[in-house]
């Protein structure tokens, strides 16, 4: 991985929960979608986050969820923060991870995100849209409740206007006047799929949520050579 210095540009709140930030690396590199970096915060400190935005984007962005005080990833959005306000510029280290859009690929896909899990989904469509893709692609993001859906009009805006992407949003508690899915993430998959097979599936989420999802995909056929989420680096 890279060392290179980043200007700080935004960093703003989405919701209560989860904030965007906007970041300007002052020398360039490459990345894949999919990819994230590791912001680092002291030498032995170096925190990974999903690179929500598309390889060729002028800017880097990455959506942190961070609802408590002195939170692991709070640490770092007050570093971030602080940077903004004084002019001053982080260290991040570029790029991680195995678990990048496989471009060449003309299986279906399917992408799966959990919470702010959708930053990584995010690089991997805003890279299909840059690269003029048009194979099949089916979008699940699951969130508690309508709020926690942070970017849910970039998403439904990309159902919209791209006839291969079917965005599926699915929550746990909804009101009356909800447009989607009241479900279980995974339940919701497991119901509208009959066998995972012949799929390239992405996903990413919390480590429970997604080790939770392999058990589950493993009995709807899944292809583990076709299985890309980083979270299996670090869970059995």
């Amino acid at each position: 991985m890279n060392t290179i210095s980043c200007t700080i540009e935004k960093v703003a709140p989405f919701n209560n929960a989860v904030f965007q930030v906007i970041l300007k690396p002052n020398t360039p590199f490459d990345f894949k979608a999919g990819q994230y970096l590791c912001v680092v915060m002291g030498e032995k400190d170096k925190r990974p986050f999903s690179i929500a935005s598309a390889p060729d984007a002028e800017h880097i962005e990455l959506h942190i969820g961070a609802a408590v005080s002195e939170s692991y990833p709070m640490q770092v959005v007050e570093r971030l923060k602080e940077c903004l306000s004084t002019g001053g510029s982080i260290e991040i280290e570029v790029p991680g991870g195995d678990a990048h859009l496989r471009a060449e690929s003309q299986r279906p896909r399917l992408l799966i995100a959990g919470g702010t899990g959708f930053s990584y989904i995010k690089s991997i469509v805003e890279q299909k849209i840059a690269l003029g893709q048009e194979i099949e692609t089916t979008l699940y993001w699951g969130c508690r409740n309508q709020e926690a859906m942070y970017f849910e009009t970039i998403a439904r805006e990309w159902h919209e206007a791209h006839p291969w992407l079917n965005f599926v949003p699915v929550i746990e508690e909804a009101d009356a006047d909800w447009k989607g899915k009241e479900a279980n993430l995974l339940e919701q998959i497991k119901h509208d799929f009959d066998s995972l097979n012949g799929y390239d599936i992405y996903i990413a989420g919390r480590f429970d949520m997604v080790g939770a999802a392999r058990e589950v995909f493993r009995t709807m056929g899944v292809e583990e050579d076709h299985l890309y989420g980083d979270a299996f680096a670090f869970i059995k």
